[in-house]
């Protein structure tokens, strides 16, 4: 089990461990967002879930509201595990912060991430529809009212109205982050790309989702979930996990020569 990482929790032990996957949560989402989903897939493979700061067990360390200096928190805390290159997850804002972590490492050790999962997310250089105002500039009641509305957020926190107040700031420097993301056009990483997005989800139409394309040098794929809001993550989590164990088991396609990517392959998941 990890010691002494800040930003890297393992919640289940990996009996196979044939590959490392790193699961970043979403806006307002903590490591145990994803513990179901490390349940899951710890029999076959290490599942590491990102502990941003602020929250949980880093409720006393200061908050992050820049994407790229969450980047390089993760970045550094996985340049020091030996292992062989890891797979990236991330939802939503954790797609952005996954794909700019993928960016660091390779620049820095010159082996990216085996493939990024990139779900519920626009590509880096396109923005999600956004609500006006911006989240991070709503106040403390809208913000709150927008939390409850989230499906993902858990009933008995939306009940609790000092749960729900504690919450506010991680949730808001969140979204400061996110929503102040730039990404230039056609900044690129050199591993495959799998991107995942709910059919009716309301934040991500398909052409930004399909944008993907633009950001890999390698091969991109986009699978649609029938059903899905931005959430479908929940209600499609067997599925969900059939892709990352299928594509997880596959030998990655090579970068092509010239640097561009092949285009999104439209696939039913």
């Amino acid at each position: 089990m990890l010691q002494q990482v800040p930003w890297l929790r393992e919640f289940h032990t990996g009996q196979g461990s044939e590959r490392t996957l790193v699961m970043f949560p979403h806006a307002g989402g903590s490591a145990s967002s994803f513990r179901a989903y490390s349940a899951a897939l710890s029999p076959r493979f290490r599942v590491l879930c990102v502990q941003y700061p602020g929250r949980q067990d880093r409720v006393r360390d200061a908050l992050v509201d820049d994407v790229r200096k969450l980047a390089r928190g993760v970045a550094a805390d996985l340049a020091r595990l030996d292992d062989r290159p890891p797979a990236f997850f991330g939802h939503s804002m954790g797609a952005v912060i996954a794909f700019e972590a993928a960016r660091l490492l390779q620049e820095a050790t010159g082996r990216g991430p085996a493939r990024l999962f990139a779900s519920g997310r626009a590509a880096p250089a396109r923005p999600a529809r956004s609500t006006a105002p911006l989240v991070h500039l709503m106040s403390d009641a809208d913000l709150t009212a927008h939390l409850r509305q989230s499906t993902a957020t858990d009933p008995r926190v939306a009940a609790d109205a000092d749960l729900l107040k504690s919450v506010l700031p991680p949730l808001r420097s969140d979204y400061r982050a996110i929503e102040t993301y730039h990404c230039p056009p056609g900044r690129r990483i050199a591993c495959p790309v799998t991107v995942l997005v709910g059919d009716q989800d309301p934040l991500v139409p398909l052409e930004n989702a399909a944008a993907w394309t633009e950001h890999t040098s390698a091969d991109c794929e986009l699978l649609t979930f029938p059903g899905g809001d931005h959430f479908y993550l929940l209600p499609s989590h067997d599925r969900v996990i059939e892709v990352i164990t299928d594509r997880l088991g596959r030998a990655p396609a090579p970068a092509t020569a010239d640097g561009n990517g092949r285009g999104t392959r439209y696939v039913q998941p």
